[in-house]
C-alpha cells in the first residue's frame, strides 16, 4: 500500500515536468539554437576571434547607434508613460462599462500588424496627408518635414507601445484598496498631496512594469524606425539589418545583436532584483 502511494506521488511529481517538455522543445528548437548559431557567427565570421565586438564596443558609428537606441527607447517610454497614466486613471475611476469600452478600443490596436499601422503613419505625416493639410490650413505656408525623422518613427512606436503601459498601470490601479485613499482623506490629505503621498507610491509597481516593458521592447524595433525614421538616426536593430542584408557582414550583425541582448538581460536582471520578473505582467 506505501509503495503504491509512493509511485502515485511520483507520478504526481512528474506530470508538470511532462507538460514543460512541448514548450522547452519549442524553445530549444527556435530560441536557443538560433541563438547559439548568432553567438558562433559572432565569434567565427569572417575570421575566429573577438574583432566583432571590438568594433561594436569601440566603433564611434555603433556607440552613436546605440546611444540613439536608448534615447528614443528612454524618449517612448517617458511619452508612453504621460499618455497611459491619465487614461489608466480615467479607466480606473470610471464606470464598469466605459472602462470596457476604452479597454476594447486600447486592445483593438492589437488586431492590426506593426506593418500595416506603420503605412498608416506614413500616410498621416506625408506630404500630402491630413496632418500637413491641417497645418496649413491653420495659415502655416511652409510644409514641415515629418516623415523620415525621429519624430516621426518616435510618435509611432508611442501609439504602436502605449497599449502596453496603459493595461499594466490600470491592472495596478484596479488593485488598490479603496479604504486606503478613505483613510488618507479622512485624515485630512486631499488633492494634489494625496496623489503625490499616497496614491503614486501605490501604482509604482504599474509604472516600472509598464516602463521596463516598453523600453525592452522599444530596443529591439525593426519595421517603425526604418520605414518612419531619419536614415541618420539608426537604431540598433536597423543597422544589425543593413549588417546583414546589404553588406552581408554576418559576424558584425550577429555581435551588435548580442550586445543588445546583454543589455536586455541587465535590465531585466536589475528589474528581477527589484521587482521581480513574475510581476511584469502585473
Amino acid at each position: 500500500m506505501n509503495r503504491m502511494i509512493s509511485r502515485l506521488s511520483e507520478q504526481q511529481n512528474l506530470w508538470p515536468w511532462l507538460l514543460l517538455l512541448p514548450l522547452s522543445a519549442y524553445l530549444l528548437v527556435f530560441f536557443a539554437v538560433p541563438l547559439a548559431d548568432v553567438v558562433q557567427m559572432s565569434v567565427t565570421e569572417p575570421t575566429l576571434g573577438l574583432q566583432n565586438y571590438e568594433k561594436v564596443l569601440t566603433g564611434s558609428l555603433y556607440r552613436k547607434v546605440f546611444l540613439n537606441t536608448f534615447m528614443t527607447a528612454g524618449i517612448v517610454t517617458l511619452c508612453c508613460l504621460f499618455v497611459g497614466y491619465p487614461l489608466a486613471y480615467l479607466m480606473a475611476h470610471t464606470s464598469r462599462r466605459n472602462a470596457m469600452l476604452i479597454l476594447l478600443l486600447i486592445t483593438m490596436s492589437f488586431w492590426t500588424s506593426f506593418l500595416v499601422r506603420t503605412y498608416a503613419w506614413m500616410v498621416l505625416l506625408g506630404n500630402n496627408g491630413p496632418v500637413i493639410w491641417l497645418i496649413q490650413a491653420m495659415g502655416f505656408e511652409e510644409k514641415p518635414h515629418l516623415l523620415f525623422t525621429r519624430f516621426s518613427s518616435t510618435l509611432a512606436m508611442v501609439h504602436i507601445l502605449a497599449p502596453y503601459m496603459i493595461m499594466n498601470i490600470y491592472s495596478v490601479m484596479q488593485k488598490i484598496d479603496k479604504s486606503l485613499i478613505l483613510s488618507a482623506e479622512s485624515m485630512g490629505a486631499r488633492g494634489a498631496s494625496l496623489f503625490r503621498h499616497i496614491y503614486l507610491p501605490l501604482t509604482a509597481p504599474g509604472i516600472a512594469n509598464g516602463s521596463v516593458l516598453v523600453f525592452v521592447i522599444c530596443l529591439g524595433f525593426y519595421v517603425t524606425p526604418v520605414l518612419l525614421g531619419s536614415p541618420r538616426e539608426q537604431m540598433a536593430a536597423g543597422l544589425i539589418g543593413h549588417q546583414i542584408e546589404e553588406f552581408l557582414a554576418f559576424g558584425l550583425g550577429s555581435a551588435m545583436a548580442i550586445v543588445l541582448l546583454g543589455v536586455t538581460l541587465v535590465i531585466l536582471g536589475i528589474y528581477h532584483r527589484r521587482f521581480g520578473l513574475d510581476k511584469l505582467w502585473g
